[in-house]
């Protein structure tokens, strides 16, 4: 006889994983997905994906790594042929010097994040994280034992944040500052002066390092240049991860290749903590993102361009919506718009817009636009679109939320 019939058998979640959930971005996709099953017109512009395809050289390299039988396991940091091709990559665009054993590869950015803080972070370590934030940097400190020490940057300022706030934020608990530049969601920049201006905070306490991810690099915008926190500190060489992949500027999202560069003793622990959860990428990712790194870059450049000019498109059109006010972002593919100026008002149903999230409901319910609400990355009262989908399919969704605001009383 089972002795264990009448013992509650309820599954208890780790206490790390409390408060931790599936993304938002993930469920709203998943609401758009049920709607257009029932047959209703949705335009999704939650996700952050580049809607060309991967060159076709990239998806060639990966074809000729299958016929020549490399599918087997790599070696956890990285195949030898990608690792030397990220080190030719950061000398030849961002002049920065690193060997093979300061580099690793991963299945995608967000296990490079994963690793780096699993590697580093002890119980009660802090991590500065500057708002808006991609909701992983916040959710991956946190299953690490670390805690997000949120620091909010307003549209005033571009999103960006002060050297003030950092030295306000800074503890003798201070393991890490995250910066994302250009940023998701609001795609602001940080400038050369910007960031020598943190450099200068960070001189003063040499027991905070940074990661600096950079996946957006390739896409920013006006003829700007991308500058990054070694390119303009290089003494914080020893207690910087640069954090990349090839996901956004060579539209592979779905090949789950992300890199970092940093020190040898940090890649060490990394790699070891990779080990033990997915030991290497795919072997024939890996191939592909060397031709995309070692390839031609043409199609970056073109792609940046059309980019720009859906930005430009999406800006210009939500600007014209009634009580929106969206900033001219810097880079990426996302503009973070406010919509605190509907507060109180009401939809035609009758139902009140208390906040966001309500604006956000609207949008999907009542015109099939599904745009991800801003709390999701620490900044209530705005939300994000991606303009990472064809142009005809943003202009729609443009007139659609120009229309529901109209609606508003």
């Amino acid at each position: 006889m089972n002795q264990n019939t009448d013992v509650n058998l309820a599954f208890d979640r780790a206490a790390r994983l409390q408060g931790i959930e599936l993304s938002l971005i993930v469920r709203i996709q998943a609401k758009a997905g049920e709607l257009r099953a029932q047959g209703i017109d949705v335009i999704g512009l939650g996700t952050g994906e580049p809607d060309f395809d991967t060159p076709q050289h990239i998806k060639d390299a990966a074809i000729d790594a299958i016929q020549k039988g490399d599918t087997k396991y790599p070696l956890t940091p990285g195949t030898a042929a990608l690792r030397a091709a990220v080190c030719v990559k950061f000398e030849r665009e961002n002049q920065l010097l690193f060997t093979p054993n300061e580099v690793m590869v991963s299945t995608g950015a967000k296990q490079v994040l994963f690793n780096a803080l699993m590697a580093s972070v002890n119980p009660g370590d802090e991590v500065i994280i500057p708002t808006p934030y991609w909701g992983v940097y916040r959710d991956i400190v946190r299953i690490c034992g670390g805690v997000p020490r949120i620091v909010e940057c307003t549209q005033d300022n571009n999103f960006l944040l002060t050297p003030a706030q950092l030295r306000a934020a800074i503890t003798p608990r201070t393991r890490w500052l995250m910066l994302n530049s250009p940023g998701n969601p609001s795609g602001a920049a940080y400038s050369e002066d910007d960031l020598k201006a943190l450099a200068q905070v960070l001189d003063d306490y040499p027991q905070v390092w940074v990661l600096s991810d950079e996946i957006y690099e390739h896409l920013v915008y006006d003829d700007a240049t991308h500058c990054g926190i070694l390119n303009v500190s290089p003494q914080l060489r020893q207690r910087t991860l640069l954090v990349n992949g090839v996901s956004k500027a060579y539209a592979m999202t779905g090949w789950r290749i992300g890199y970092a560069a940093g020190p040898q003793a940090l890649i060490g622990a990394m790699t070891a903590v990779q080990g033990h959860v997915t030991s290497g990428a795919s072997s024939i990712g890996q191939a592909a993102a060397t031709a995309a790194l070692l390839g031609p870059q043409t199609e970056v450049s073109e792609r940046r361009v059309a980019f720009e000019h859906r930005r430009d498109l999406v800006v210009s059109m939500l600007n014209q919506a009634a009580g929106i006010n969206c900033s001219n972002p810097q880079g990426a593919f996302y503009v973070f718009p406010s919509c605190a100026a509907l507060v109180g008002m009401r939809t035609p149903s009758g139902q009140q817009i208390t906040n966001e999230v309500d604006f956000c409901d609207y949008l999907l319910d009542a015109r099939g636009v599904a745009v991800v609400p801003g709390s999701e990355f620490g900044s209530p009262w705005h939300f994000r679109i991606s303009y990472a989908y064809a142009e005809a399919a943003l202009e729609q969704a443009c007139q659609r939320i120009q229309r529901a605001c109209a609606e508003l009383k």
